[in-house]
């Protein structure tokens, strides 16, 4: 046997693949098992007994009596009120979000605004529940901190012109001290995107700075910017905790209707409960689907 035919490889050799090849598909799997389990326990299952418990009674029969109970008016007039706070909370929390984002960035401001800016937004998005209802009620409530420096300094009292924390108002101005510092995050990779070439070349060409704005930055921010809303939409319609602590029953939204179903003495009905729940879902997951293409879309035109 010549030597070149001793060198040729065998088939064996040929398709056999290294140990580590083999194995990394498995180590990306169990990278991956924490997620995925956190997922099936927390969001899968539960989302699926919802939807099931949602068509069925007390006694686990098929029904869609709660699906046509969620047309009631006190239902209805609940959605509602969750629909305009979270659109309201989504509109300024965009626009302010977007505003100190471009100081922080484009604004000339001194460098340590920037991180600064960053790491409270960081914190206090997600700062929520029964502590930023407390801070609200003591800053804000009829005894709070600034109600009385404004009634007494400035001889304004907040209340006597038909202010209330506990109000449509109270409870959308609670929410911007989240929504405000979440829109932050979201928009500040988009607004880095932005060219200074861009500018340059508009002013270059006799462009103004609102012809530059209105022509090219804000179309490319347009679709960061809508899916920022959406986001911001589903993040304060889903709040639960904050209404509950800052409100209690004075304020008619879903989630504290939802809340009462599954675990109130009075009005407990925990099948009504799940299509509540249902109904959020639809909702909110309208809203993130849409934050994702319009995500996507940015991402494209961006490479």
């Amino acid at each position: 046997m010549s030597a070149s035919s001793e060198s040729m490889p065998t088939p064996s050799s040929r398709t056999a693949s290294p140990p580590s090849a083999s194995r990394a598909p498995l180590l990306s799997w169990l990278g991956a098992a924490p997620f995925l389990i956190f997922a099936l326990l927390f969001l899968i299952l539960p989302t699926g007994m919802l939807m099931v418990g949602a068509f069925q009674d007390a006694q686990g029969h098929f029904t869609l009596n709660n699906i046509v109970r969620l047309f009631d008016d006190n239902i209805l007039g609940a959605y509602q009120i969750s629909l305009q706070i979270s659109t309201a909370s989504a509109i300024l929390g965009t626009l302010l979000g977007l505003l100190l984002a471009l100081a922080a960035i484009r604004g000339g401001l001194p460098a340590w605004i920037r991180p600064t800016l960053t790491t409270f937004s960081g914190v206090a998005s997600n700062f929520a529940g029964i502590p930023l209802a407390f801070a609200f009620l003591s800053t804000l409530g009829r005894m709070g901190l600034v109600t009385m420096l404004l009634r007494k300094y400035l001889n304004v009292d907040l209340y006597a012109g038909g202010f209330s924390i506990l109000s449509f108002a109270g409870l959308t101005l609670t929410y911007l001290y989240f929504q405000v510092p979440l829109m932050v995050l979201i928009i500040a990779p988009a607004v880095e995107g932005l060219k200074d070439e861009w500018r340059e070349a508009c002013e270059s060409l006799g462009g103004s700075g609102l012809a530059y704005w209105r022509h090219i930055a804000l179309p490319v921010l347009w679709p960061s910017l809508v899916g920022a809303a959406l986001l911001l939409f589903a993040n304060a319609f889903g709040a639960v905790a904050t209404a509950y602590a800052l409100t209690g029953s004075s304020l008619n939204i879903v989630t504290i209707l939802l809340y009462a179903q599954i675990h109130g003495d009075v009005l407990h009905d925990q099948n009504l409960g799940y299509a509540l729940a249902l109904g959020m879902v639809l909702i909110t997951g309208s809203a993130n689907a849409g934050y994702i293409w319009l995500r996507k879309r940015s991402q494209r035109e961006a490479a």
